[in-house]
C-alpha cells in the first residue's frame, strides 16, 4: 500500500472523496437502465399495441413508462446532489490547505509568484465535478451495454453501433490532440494577464500621474490579444469537431431507421425493434458527444489539477512541532548565507553577532548592503542557506508560527495595512481587545493622533491605507508591531515618512519598548535613532564591517572618516582643488 507521502494534498482529498464518485457511479448503472425504457416502450407499443388494439395494455405500458421516467429525473436530481457534495467536501479539505501554500509560496517566492490563481483553480475544479460535463464520464462506460441490445436487436445493428462509436471516440481524439494544447496555453497566457492587471491596479496613482496608461494598457492588451487568437483558434477546431461529431450523429440515427425499414421489409425485424434501435443508438452515442461538446471544461480542469498539484509538490505542509517556551529576546546569528528566493547568488555572507534580551541593535550601511534581506533572516521569513538565526537558541525558522508571531513585532520599509477598520489592523485581526489596542497605539504615539480621525479606532481603511498618509500609515503600522509587548521587533527604516511629530513619537515609542525589556531591531540611516540604541552593527556587500557597542562603532567609523579625509588631501594634485564647504 503506498504511503501517505506518495500523494499529494490534493490527490489524497481525491480518495476521500471517492465514496461519492461510487455512489454517483452505482446511480449511473440504475439511470442508464431505466435509459432502456423509452426504446422498449416504443418496441412494445409498435409490435403488441398496435397489432393487439388493446387500450389497457397501452395504458399499462405508458403508467409504467411515466413512472420510470420520473423515477430516473429523480436518480438524475440525486446524482447531481453527490457530486456537488463532492465539490463541496473538496473545497473544504484543501481550503484551509491551499491558503496556506499560496501564502507560503508568495513568501518563498519574495512576491514574484504572488496570486490568488490556485484559489480559482481550487473553484474551476469544483465546478467541473458539479458539472453535466463529468456525467458523460460516469455514462460512457456503459456504451459496451447498448451495444450488446443493439446486437440482440439485430447484427447489423450492432455493427453500426460499433462503428459509429469507433468514429465519435476517433474525433474526441482528434478533439483532444488540435484543441487541449492551445487552451493550456491560452489559460496560462491568460493567468499571466491577469496577474499583471492586478499588479498594476495596486500602483494606479502612479500610472495615472506619470501618463503610463496607454502603455500599460497596449502590454496587457497585447497579452489578452494572444489569449482571444488562441482561445478563438482552439474554439475554431473543437467547434468544428463538435458539429461533425453532432452530425454525424444524427446522421447515423437517421440511417439506421433506413437499415431498419428495411430490415422490417425483409421480415428480419419487427417495426417496434426500427424505431427502438433508433432511440437506443442516439443514447449510447450521446455520451461520447457531450464528452466532445464539454472538452474545453475538462482541459480547464484538468490544467487546473495540474497547476494545484505543483503547487502542492512544491509547498508541502509545515510540519507540527512541539510548542516552545514564550521567547525572551535573546538572539544570536550564527555565520548564516542567505539567498533570496529564486536568486543563484547569496546578499549575505557569514554575517555572525548577537545581542541580548532588551537590547537594541542598529543595523546601518549603504543601499544594497544587505540590510532588509537581514532583517528578513532575522524574522525566519527567508530561511538561511547555511548558519542559524536563533531566537532563545530556538532556529527561528523552525517556531510554530503561529504560536511565535504574537511575540514579534514587524515594521517592514513598504507599509501594508489591510482592508478594515484601524483597531482591527492594531490588533492584527485577532479579537480586538479596546484596551491592548489602545496601549499598543499609546505606545506608539499614535493615539491622539487616531482619535481625531472621523470615526476613531472604527475608521475603516483600505488596503493602501484610504485616509492616510504615509506618516500615519507608518505610525499605526508601529503600533500593530507593538501590539501585546513582544519580545522581539524589526523595524526597517521606521521613520522614512515621518514629520517632526512622528519622530518624536518614534522616540518615544523606542524609550517605552527599551522599558518593557523588548528586543528591538532597527534599520535606518537617521542619527536621531541611533544614538538611541545600545549596539550598532555596520553592514557593506552582504557582510559585517562593524559591530559593537554604540560608542566603540561610532567612534571607529569617526576614525574612519577622518582617516579618509586626511588621505583625501595628502592625495596628488589636491592643492590645486579647491577646498570643499562642510556642511
Amino acid at each position: 500500500m503506498k504511503q501517505k507521502n506518495q500523494f499529494t494534498d490534493l490527490q489524497l482529498a481525491l480518495k476521500s472523496c471517492r465514496s461519492y464518485f461510487s455512489i454517483a457511479g452505482f446511480f449511473s448503472l440504475f439511470i442508464n437502465v431505466i435509459m432502456l425504457v423509452p426504446a422498449l416502450y416504443m418496441l412494445q407499443v409498435y409490435d403488441r399495441v398496435v397489432t393487439s388494439r388493446s387500450e389497457s395494455t397501452l395504458l399499462l405500458l405508458t403508467l409504467i413508462v411515466v413512472v420510470m421516467l420520473l423515477t430516473l429525473g429523480i436518480l438524475e436530481w440525486v446524482r447531481s446532489q453527490i457530486l456537488v457534495k463532492a465539490g463541496a467536501n473538496l473545497a473544504v479539505l484543501l481550503n484551509e490547505r491551499l491558503f496556506n501554500a499560496t501564502f507560503r509560496n508568495s513568501l518563498n517566492s519574495s512576491g514574484i509568484a504572488s496570486s490568488s490563481q490556485p484559489i480559482s483553480d481550487l473553484n474551476n475544479l469544483r465546478q467541473f465535478l458539479t458539472g453535466n460535463g463529468l456525467f458523460a464520464f460516469f455514462d460512457a462506460p456503459w456504451l459496451p451495454i447498448y451495444i450488446a441490445v443493439m446486437f440482440l436487436f439485430h447484427p447489423l445493428f450492432g455493427w453500426v453501433a460499433v462503428g459509429s462509436s469507433i468514429i465519435l471516440i476517433v474525433l474526441a481524439v482528434v478533439n483532444e490532440k488540435t484543441s487541449s494544447g492551445l487552451l493550456g496555453e491560452a489559460n496560462k497566457v491568460s493567468i499571466a494577464s491577469n496577474n499583471f492587471l492586478n499588479k498594476n491596479l495596486r500602483n494606479v496613482e502612479v500610472i495615472e500621474s506619470m501618463g503610463m496608461m496607454d502603455n500599460i494598457r497596449q502590454r496587457w492588451q497585447k497579452m489578452n490579444n494572444q489569449v482571444i487568437n488562441l482561445q478563438a483558434l482552439a474554439s475554431k477546431r473543437a467547434g468544428l469537431i463538435s458539429s461533425i461529431s453532432k452530425s454525424f450523429r444524427l446522421t447515423v440515427q437517421s440511417l439506421i431507421l433506413g437499415l431498419g425499414a428495411y430490415l422490417v421489409i425483409q421480415q428480419e425485424i419487427t417495426p417496434g425493434l426500427m424505431i427502438a434501435g433508433s432511440i437506443l443508438l442516439g443514447r449510447a452515442l450521446s455520451p461520447v458527444d457531450l464528452m466532445i461538446g464539454s472538452w474545453k471544461g475538462f482541459v480547464s480542469a484538468r490544467g487546473a489539477y495540474e497547476r494545484l498539484n505543483d503547487l502542492l509538490k512544491v509547498v508541502p505542509e509545515e510540519k507540527e512541532t512541539m510548542s516552545l517556551p514564550e521567547p525572551q529576546g535573546y538572539l544570536r546569528v550564527e555565520n548564516i548565507v542567505v539567498k533570496p528566493p529564486g536568486a543563484r547568488l547569496p546578499i549575505l555572507k557569514g554575517i555572525n553577532f548577537s545581542i541580548d534580551k532588551g537590547e537594541s541593535l542598529a543595523i546601518i550601511g549603504p543601499s544594497a548592503a544587505g540590510k532588509s534581506t537581514l532583517a528578513r533572516a532575522l524574522l525566519g521569513l527567508w530561511p538561511a542557506s547555511t548558519g542559524k538565526v536563533r531566537l532563545d537558541n530556538a532556529d527561528i525558522y523552525t517556531w510554530n508560527r503561529m504560536e511565535l508571531g504574537r511575540h514579534i513585532g514587524y515594521l517592514p520599509q513598504d507599509i501594508e495595512l489591510f482592508d478594515g477598520t484601524i483597531s482591527e489592523n492594531i490588533a492584527r485581526f485577532g479579537e480586538v481587545v479596546p484596551k491592548d489596542v489602545i496601549k499598543a497605539a499609546q505606545a506608539a504615539g499614535v493615539h491622539e493622533m487616531i482619535l481625531r480621525l472621523p470615526d476613531g479606532y472604527d475608521t475603516v481603511i483600505g488596503g493602501s491605507g484610504g485616509v492616510l498618509s504615509g506618516g500615519q500609515r507608518q505610525r499605526i503600522g508601529l503600533a500593530r508591531a507593538m501590539y501585546g509587548n513582544p519580545a522581539f521587533i524589526v523595524l526597517d527604516e521606521p521613520n522614512s515618512n515621518l514629520d517632526d511629530v512622528g519622530e518624536k513619537a518614534l522616540s518615544t515609542a523606542l524609550q517605552n519598548l527599551r522599558q518593557q525589556g523588548c528586543t528591538v531591531i532597527i534599520i535606518t540611516h537617521k542619527v536621531n535613532i541611533i544614538n538611541q540604541v545600545d549596539k550598532i552593527l555596520v553592514m557593506a556587500e552582504g557582510m559585517v564591517s562593524l559591530f559593537g557597542p554604540r560608542p566603540d562603532v561610532l567612534a571607529k567609523l569617526a576614525q574612519m572618516q577622518q582617516q579618509v579625509q586626511i588621505a583625501q588631501k595628502t592625495a596628488p594634485g589636491a592643492s590645486s582643488m579647491k577646498p570643499s564647504v562642510s556642511s
